[in-house]
């Protein structure tokens, strides 16, 4: 295997990870190779386009829920075969106000860039559709074209890494705090909705969520806010909300929390909402990057208080 180690110079990932690795790819046949210590992995030994064994789907959740992110490359999956990896972990989300261009699923996502476009989807940090009451769990995104002169890296950061960095004071303060997420702002000139009758739920969502997320499969705690869909701090003043949120946005982006991720035509990410951001670039304008994404259901975020750790226990042991 190998494995990048970061400018701090972490030391690359203790024996037991190793062998735990080597476990999931004996009983499973695939092959999972990390990119940093902190986040990513590129998975091998998986064909997408055909019927998964279940020790296949259980090998990459595990290599999933540990690596926060899992990269596939050459997958050539029609939309059917897309759709049907995904059904493998779990319900489908539906988009709350994009277009439904493919006829029969309305639960694919369009991403598409060109010479006509004035923005990227994914174009500033964020969790997908926090605004959410139950945000989605996790995302798959198909990138069947890439631009001819290359661009258009997706960069994924580990929220798990970003809280753990915080010092134990700021990591007090965030666990008492929660957050609004909101999406008017985001998808109503985007996706230019007239008649809120054609958005999912007739309106824009909006959802309050903790600020540090506890993960319902690994326990581990996150940072939940964003610089997408996160508009304010419950309770505090706008000029203290404003000033925490500025510090956050700018503390989840440290490049020692982050991975890189170049595409390649019929690559596949697959990415954990609860515990990633991730940030498109757009240095690519005129040219094509073209692709599918399905998205998995979520269910609401708890946080660190004694009720919600409950919840998360019982969740683990379901």
């Amino acid at each position: 295997m190998q494995m990048t180690v970061h400018r701090g110079g972490l030391a690359s990932a203790a024996p037991g990870a190793w062998l735990e690795e080597r476990a999931v790819s004996e009983t499973s046949g695939i092959s999972v190779d990390p990119l940093t210590p902190r986040i990513g992995a590129e998975i091998s030994g998986v064909d997408l386009t055909r019927p998964l064994s279940d020790a296949q789907v259980d090998g990459i959740r595990r290599a999933w829920l540990k690596h926060q992110v899992v990269f596939f490359r050459d997958q050539p999956m029609e939309v059917e075969q897309h759709v049907a990896f995904g059904k493998r972990f779990g319900e489908l989300h539906i988009h709350p106000a994009a277009p439904k261009p493919v006829e029969g699923h309305p639960e694919i996502l369009v991403v598409h860039a060109d010479e006509k476009s004035a923005y990227v989807a994914g174009g500033g940090w964020h969790s997908d559709v926090s605004c959410d009451a139950e945000p989605p769990m996790g995302s798959i995104l198909h990138i069947h074209r890439v631009p001819g002169s290359g661009g258009g890296d997706t960069l994924f950061a580990s929220m798990y890494a970003a809280y753990e960095a915080l010092s134990d004071r700021m990591q007090h303060l965030l666990e008492d705090l929660s957050a609004v997420h909101s999406s008017e702002h985001v998808y109503k000139g985007r996706y230019g909705h007239s008649d809120k009758k054609t958005l999912r739920d007739g309106d824009y969502p909006s959802a309050e969520h903790p600020v540090v997320r506890v993960h319902p499969e690994t326990g581990r705690k996150a940072i939940y806010v964003n610089w997408g869909f996160t508009t304010g701090i419950v309770g505090m003043k706008p000029a203290e909300s404003r000033a925490l949120l500025d510090f956050l946005f700018r503390h989840v982006t440290r490049e020692e929390f982050q991975c890189r991720f170049r595409w390649r035509p019929d690559s596949v990410a697959f990415w954990d909402n609860r515990c990633t951001q991730h940030l498109a670039i757009w240095d690519y304008y005129p040219e094509v990057r073209h692709g599918y994404r399905v998205t998995l259901k979520g269910d609401r975020p708890f946080g660190t208080s004694t009720a919600d750790a409950g919840a998360v226990r019982m969740r683990r042991t379901a």
